[in-house]
């Protein structure tokens, strides 16, 4: 079986060094990378999809990026116990035709022993936002340590 440290039951640290493993996952963009942190019987509920498995969640996550383009997340504990953790986030990014979002929400998240996501509830709001309302600069991929998190830029 694979493992995916840290592992629950989660403290203070274990569980702010996993939500940041979990952005900069995310901030790859690449959703078989991704769906490595999920059971293979993981179940998701996102926005208004219920995939069931690993494979599920990998194609969710490809119909995501393809739409949602350069995508930059930044995701913060919010609180954790035993085997969960909730997550509050941010993420910026711009359809096709230029127009530009920011992206807000809450997860709670479930993991086994061996510290695979066997459960993730996500609601998400968009915003409509203009380009110079942006927030998120960084260059694509892991958000730089020094760049402020949620709390910092007050979102």
């Amino acid at each position: 079986m694979e493992t995916r440290p840290p592992l629950p039951p989660f403290t203070f640290e274990t569980a702010t060094q996993k939500v940041r493993l979990a952005e900069d996952g995310w901030n790859s963009r690449d959703p078989a990378r991704v769906a490595l942190a999920y059971s293979e019987d993981t179940r998701w509920r996102n926005r208004a999809e219920f995939p069931v498995g690993r494979a599920a969640a990998q194609a969710l996550l490809e119909r995501k990026w393809a739409r949602e383009l350069d995508y930059r997340l930044i995701k913060e504990l919010w609180a954790f116990g035993g085997p969960r953790i909730g997550v509050r986030f941010a993420y910026e990014w711009h359809d096709d035709a230029g127009n530009w979002f920011r992206s807000y929400g809450n997860e709670n998240w479930e993991f086994n022993e061996h510290g695979l996501m066997t459960q993730r509830h996500a609601s998400i709001n968009d915003l409509p936002i203009k380009e110079s309302e942006r927030k998120f600069f960084w260059p694509l991929g892991p958000r730089p340590d020094d760049h402020p998190g949620l709390s910092d830029l007050g979102l």
